[in-house]
């Protein structure tokens, strides 16, 4: 997942703008966005700010509370200039609807505005995304804008042929899709580390029933094990995702394997671990399931069940014992107050894995049901606290580990991958 700014001119397709930033945000990107004041007479900045969960600046002059962060960053300690923090902490910068203005503002450097500004100001990757009458598109001085801007590097996103917001005109202008837009953003990020690499992500809850209507389970609701899988698809993996009892929507670029029971997810893991090369074990299993549960409903007339509890299989030490050389095994720790780390360790080392992901869930205000974590991430060489942040910065720092391990791994534990692993932490 990525940092990406968001730049809106003025349009009747900025409503697509802001489902856009809904879907680069579900995905577990972090998003800012810059408006032109003309664009707020189509969409209101208040619709950006409770999606992205961070203020829209306008102007130039507009103070930033978010001091230039972006979701899920830490606050800086000084406010910096909003129209170079902005894009410089930018990974990709679109701007969707571009207006044949904007384009023309663009094209030929003017800087009036803080949009156009930041564009001037970008090292990051630019795309473009032309919206517009079909007349006005297809202008010689509009071809010959993105004409320039292109031959500088600019991403151009062509607008698709169909209605436009002229009462009985059709032709082409229209902006593309929020999902093109988003894949088009998403393919600015960089290179794909991890091209080729299968990962397997584990997501949610268990439930174990106890007769035909009650269950007993937990409170996972699977974001971390989708922003997990959101990033890796990212990095061009090829992701399948085990979700045991998710209500979020399948993330685009993976495949879905749906689950209860621990023991539907053990068998599942069965079939799938062995073609994988990075196991991502975020779902929470529960460890103990009734013995003997009910085909029936229990009826409360007949006094309360005695109901005797069975281990489950323990998934991870099971699939840990038929390991091939490379695969990288990540778990994760669900740990209560004082000794969370020292208890991570003991299973990784018990469990003899690459990674352990400790998060304590004695704070209400991270883990469980909540967009934020914070973790500590446990090796063999160290440890990494990953400070309260969203869970997609979160996703993005257990990714970064499994890059150092795989790395590693590649480069021998005991050469110099190991040492650059240790080095990468300090």
């Amino acid at each position: 997942m990525g940092r990406l700014l968001l730049g809106v001119t003025g349009g009747i397709a900025a409503y697509k703008a802001v489902e856009t930033a809904r879907l680069a945000v579900s995905a577990g990107h972090a998003v800012r966005v810059i408006q032109t004041s003309t664009s707020e007479r189509f969409v209101g900045k208040a619709s950006f700010e409770a999606i992205t969960g961070a203020p829209v600046l306008i102007s130039e002059f507009d103070a930033d509370p978010a001091r230039g962060a972006y979701p899920g960053e830490p606050l800086p300690d000084r406010a910096p200039i909003s129209h170079l923090a902005l894009v410089e902490r930018a990974q990709a910068y679109l701007i969707a609807p571009a207006s044949a203005n904007t384009l023309a503002k663009l094209a030929h450097g003017h800087a009036d505005n803080l949009l156009c500004t930041a564009a001037l100001a970008a090292s990051c990757p630019i795309a473009v995304a032309p919206a517009m009458n079909h007349r006005m598109y297809t202008s010689g001085a509009t071809q010959a804008n993105l004409g320039l801007l292109a031959g500088r590097g600019i991403t151009i996103i062509p607008p698709g042929e169909g209605n436009l917001a002229s009462h009985g005109e059709r032709g082409i202008g229209r902006l593309a899709e929020p999902v093109e837009l988003l894949s088009a953003w998403e393919a600015m990020l960089g290179p794909a580390s991890l091209a080729g690499v299968r990962v397997l992500v584990s997501a949610g809850g268990t439930r174990e029933p106890i007769d035909s209507v009650r269950y007993m389970g937990n409170r996972s609701s699977g974001r971390m094990g989708y922003a997990l899988a959101s990033d890796a698809v990212r990095r061009g993996a090829e992701v399948t995702v085990i979700a045991a009892n998710v209500a979020l929507d399948d993330l685009p670029g993976t495949r879905v394997i749906r689950v209860q029971t621990a023991g539907e997810l053990a068998a599942a893991c069965e079939r799938e671990f062995p073609s994988c090369d990075v196991l991502l074990m975020a779902a929470a299993v529960a460890d103990f399931r009734p013995a003997q549960p009910s085909e029936q409903k229990l009826k409360k007339d007949r006094g309360v069940p005695s109901i005797e509890l069975e281990p489950t299989i323990d998934v991870l030490a099971a699939v840990a014992e038929v390991r091939r050389p490379g695969q990288v095994l990540v778990g994760f720790a669900a740990e209560h107050g004082d000794g969370a780390t020292s208890s991570g360790r003991q299973k990784l080392e018990r469990k003899r894995l690459d990674l352990v992901v400790v998060n304590d869930i004695s704070r209400r205000d991270i883990g469980f049901d909540s967009a934020q974590n914070e973790v500590t991430i446990i090796s063999a060489s160290g440890e990494r606290l990953v400070p309260q942040a969203s869970k997609g910065h979160v996703a993005r720092a257990v990714l970064d580990e499994v890059e150092l391990v795989r790395g590693s791994s590649r480069e021998g534990v005991n050469g110099a991958g190991a040492d650059a692993r240790s080095a990468a932490r300090v």
